[in-house]
């Protein structure tokens, strides 16, 4: 069996599905050339790759590229069409040409985040359309099944549930570079990784450090990716100089770097839907503290990965950074938790399995 799978984004979580699928079926991805070029070396090399010529949403070229695309998948002629993601405007104008093809549609977020001004360039339409027009969708987690069916028209058998799988890439670039973990002098350090938008709840990061002047002196606090400037915040830390504030695109090694220095990963999110940095974090065996938004809890608490604590609750948040800062056993235990998950039954290869099982189903109705 053959699927077809196109994505304009995503690369971290692209490269781990892909590679995950193709261990067990054939894998064509189609993905934009300027934002892959420089990851080809990261594939799996069962996938055929293909970098395409893939225009901005605001280019002139986009009729062009769907009649070439078309014919792509028409030479190609997959059983699945997958598309990664539901945020690419002009795919809507071409996905009737690919019938009878089933076209399966991976949506990782069914509302749009608070502050996320990356997203919010799309029309609104735009991803709700590609939806619409799937005859098949795939989500991160049983909450996120039950709001598809309740805001669009799909029976529950074409609402299908597979793990955001974790991903390994940099924690393998850390091994082949030989990387280590800065010695250890007796500093905590907390990171808050990825994109630092309103949702990400870095202001009630910043409550609990201050909340903790006192009692963990030691606390350091890496703030990493780009976003809103973390300093707007200075008047509630209270201490600035016990943070690390990176307001910028993190390279792979720093990155790596990042994962392997830091004790505990926060993810303090006031809002959210699942998250690729929780799967970056558990490939790492670290600990996390997570908030109970979307399918954090339902992730995190199963499979014993970290804390869960209310969102928007500081003083429990800050309880929880305690309570790991201070039991190293306990973060060892959920450290290694994580990485058993990450390289079991969250493993790409695992995750990968379910989804070549799903394409089987999906081709098989048509």
């Amino acid at each position: 069996m053959k699927a077809l799978l196109l994505v304009s984004e995503l690369e971290d979580y692209t490269i781990s599905f892909a590679g995950g699928v193709a261990r067990h079926l054939d894998v064509v991805l189609g993905v934009p050339r300027r934002r892959y070029a420089h990851l080809a070396s990261s594939f799996d090399p069962a996938i055929d790759l293909h970098l395409l010529d893939w225009p901005r949403h605001r280019s002139l070229a986009n009729p062009w590229f769907l009649h070439q695309l078309t014919r792509f998948i028409r030479r190609e002629r997959p059983q699945v069409i997958h598309l990664l993601s539901n945020t690419t405007l002009w795919l809507n104008l071409a996905v009737p040409f690919w019938r009878p093809i089933p076209l399966v549609t991976t949506v990782h977020d069914v509302e749009t985040h608070p502050g996320d001004t990356d997203t919010r360039t799309l029309p609104g339409w735009a991803p709700e359309l590609m939806v619409r027009q799937s005859e098949h969708v795939v989500v991160h987690g049983e909450g996120l099944k039950r709001m598809v069916l309740d805001r669009y028209s799909k029976s529950p058998d074409r609402v299908h549930v597979l793990s955001h799988p974790a991903i390994h890439r940099y924690a393998d670039l850390a091994r082949r570079q030989k990387m280590q973990r800065r010695p250890d002098d007796g500093t905590l350090r907390v990171l808050l990784f990825g994109r630092v938008f309103a949702y990400k709840g870095l202001e009630q990061l910043v409550r609990a450090e201050a909340m903790l002047k006192d009692s963990l002196p030691n606390l350091q606090v890496f703030v990493a990716g780009r976003g809103d400037d973390p300093w707007m915040f200075r008047p509630l830390m209270g201490d600035p100089r016990r943070y690390d504030v990176r307001n910028r695109f993190i390279e792979d090694a720093e990155v790596a770097q990042l994962f392997l220095d830091a004790d505990i990963i926060v993810l303090p999110y006031t809002e959210a839907s699942q998250s690729g940095v929780l799967n970056l974090a558990a490939a790492f065996g670290k600990p996390v503290i997570v908030t109970d938004v979307g399918e954090l809890r339902a992730t995190v608490q199963p499979n014993g990965l970290g804390l869960v604590v209310p969102s928007g609750d500081v003083e429990q948040l800050a309880r929880a950074i305690f309570l790991l800062a201070e039991n190293g056993e306990l973060r060892r235990d959920f450290g290694n938790r994580a990485l058993e998950w990450a390289t079991g039954p969250n493993s790409p290869e695992q995750v990968g399995a379910q989804a070549a099982a799903v394409y089987r189903e999906v081709a098989g109705k048509c």
